[in-house]
């Protein structure tokens, strides 16, 4: 018969107890500094190596709990050029008239804070955690303080504050797409250094014509040299959304009109991204009522709690399989 193992009390790893037992924040110190809870041991070997360990657990959902999280998802991974204003909690540094989120900013730069004191923080960019939102809003923190006119490079130290500390989150979030990147240069592209011109070329160039639809929520239209898209992020659960486009897919009544076809979906930040092919000649106006038309379809379908049919079933295996993931 196996032993019990000891009970013990869990704690939160940024919290020590005190003289009174009850749990007290730890501060966050230098890695080589002595833990401030008093063990004796380097910060790093104590509870700095709990909240590193936190830090670097994957959080399926990091936009979780902001408006506008399915284009938070658009805009990190499908949308190639678009930027959006953002408020802060208690409004913006002194110092900074503005903060611009931005899909790309030039050669990978994290953020960049312009000469006026304005703020860019780059959306599409390699992160050292596995919490986007905690390591997008260290880069906002280093973008305040950095010089006007100099870019914010890259950095591997965690942040204690995530996006939904830093935010205003009863701002709207009102994503502006962009048929290139010039917003990158205020003015004229005359202006920018060769490095930044350059970039500015190469990626006008790799950026696929993309609009948002008016109509719905986080819907964008695509045009790629075979054939057209429309891409679509949705809130729903991902079980609950499946068995919706499967009913509406056995029916019949998962197209958005003639020569369309749902073909699968995307998985991105733990939320579906459900696509359809287009025809070449079907623009993103021509999106906006077959889109509303069919929201008002899957509303009614996410309703349904009954049992699949055979024929839903294998509607949902053949979505099911079409799934890709993207992070």
């Amino acid at each position: 018969m196996a032993k019990k193992r000891p009970q013990t009390k869990a704690t939160n790893p940024r919290t020590k107890a005190g003289a009174t037992g009850v749990d007290e924040p730890v501060p966050v110190v230098g890695a080589r500094e002595p833990c401030p809870c008093g063990s004796g041991r380097r910060y790093k070997a104590c509870h700095g190596r709990a909240a590193a360990h936190a830090v670097t657990e994957l959080v399926q959902r990091p936009f979780e709990g902001l408006p506008g999280e399915c284009d938070w998802v658009a805009l990190r991974e499908l949308v190639p050029a678009a930027t959006v204003e953002l408020s802060l909690k208690g409004g913006l540094p002194e110092g900074v008239p503005s903060v611009t989120l931005a899909t790309v900013l030039p050669m990978a730069w994290p953020a960049l804070r312009r000469d006026d004191g304005s703020v860019l923080l780059g959306l599409q960019n390699d992160t050292p955690s596995g919490d986007l939102s905690r390591d997008l809003a260290g880069t906002l923190q280093r973008a305040f303080a950095a010089e006007p006119g100099t870019p914010v490079t890259a950095s591997d130290q965690a942040s204690d504050v995530r996006l939904q500390d830093l935010l205003d989150l009863d701002a709207a979030f009102e994503p502006a797409v962009h048929s290139g990147f010039e917003f990158w240069v205020p003015g004229s592209a005359e202006q920018a250094s060769p490095d930044v011109a350059a970039s500015l070329e190469r990626a006008n160039a790799a950026a696929i014509p993309t609009a948002k639809l008016s109509g719905v929520d986080a819907a964008y239209w695509c045009e790629t040299p075979e054939k057209n898209h429309l891409r679509w992020v949705m809130p729903h659960p991902e079980e609950r959304l499946l068995d919706a486009l499967a009913r509406l897919h056995a029916a019949g009544a998962s197209s958005l009109g003639e020569g369309t076809r749902l073909v699968g979906s995307f998985r991105a930040h733990g939320l579906m991204v459900p696509v359809w092919d287009l025809p070449r000649s079907m623009g993103a106006e021509d999106c906006e009522k077959p889109a509303a038309e069919f929201a008002e379809r899957l509303a009614s379908a996410l309703e349904v709690d009954t049992p699949l049919t055979p024929e839903e079933r294998r509607a949902r295996g053949g979505l099911t399989n079409r799934q890709v993931t993207l992070s």
